[in-house]
């Protein structure tokens, strides 16, 4: 349901029933073609326009700038285990020196050793922490994760979404997302 738009390809915020947005990072977003369609096939209501139409022959239409689904989607209760997921649960920084450069991720306990590839077990890792830490357990290389490994909630992931909003924001869409940071004008 995430499109790939560019900040001049008119992306449209898509809101679930309830008005949040389906997803907070990446953001949801459609783009104009595809919030046209849902439109014309009564799947969403339009909630704010941009000032921007497209012309057919016969009709124009005014571009929306969001719009939310007529049906509700529930959301997951349990986010999937994914390399970005854990990007996300550790805040996009190594979990043992903090650098935010050249992320992979980490075995707590190395696969070698029995270590599973799970939630409780893996961490964001800079790539030369990775290979400092290496086949070694953190006793072992005396190398500590930041903070213990753990399942996520979609809530802590939305959470932590929010800190890092996306380069394109507009002006339509700020009643509906709740970031803790200045926008630039």
């Amino acid at each position: 349901m995430n499109a790939h738009v560019s900040q001049g390809g008119w992306p449209v915020l898509v809101l679930n029933a309830d008005f949040r947005p389906l997803s907070y990072y990446p953001l949801s977003l459609w783009s104009w073609q595809d919030a046209v369609k849902a439109v014309f096939l009564d799947r969403v209501n339009i909630v704010a326009l941009y000032d921007h139409a497209v012309r057919s022959p016969s009709a124009d239409f005014q571009l929306p700038s969001v719009v939310s689904l007529k049906s509700f989607v529930k959301p997951t209760t349990h986010p999937a285990f994914t390399r970005f997921n854990v990007f996300l649960r550790d805040r996009f920084s190594c979990q043992y020196c903090g650098s935010r450069d050249d992320l992979t991720f980490d075995h707590i306990i190395p696969r070698s050793k029995g270590g599973q590839t799970t939630w409780e077990n893996v961490v964001a890792a800079c790539s030369p922490c990775n290979l400092r830490k290496g086949n070694l357990t953190t006793h072992q290389a005396g190398m500590f994760p930041r903070q213990t490994a753990f399942s996520p909630t979609v809530h802590q992931l939305h959470r932590n979404g929010r800190l890092f909003p996306p380069n394109y924001l507009h002006e339509s869409w700020l009643d509906y997302l709740y970031w803790d940071t200045e926008l630039d004008p």
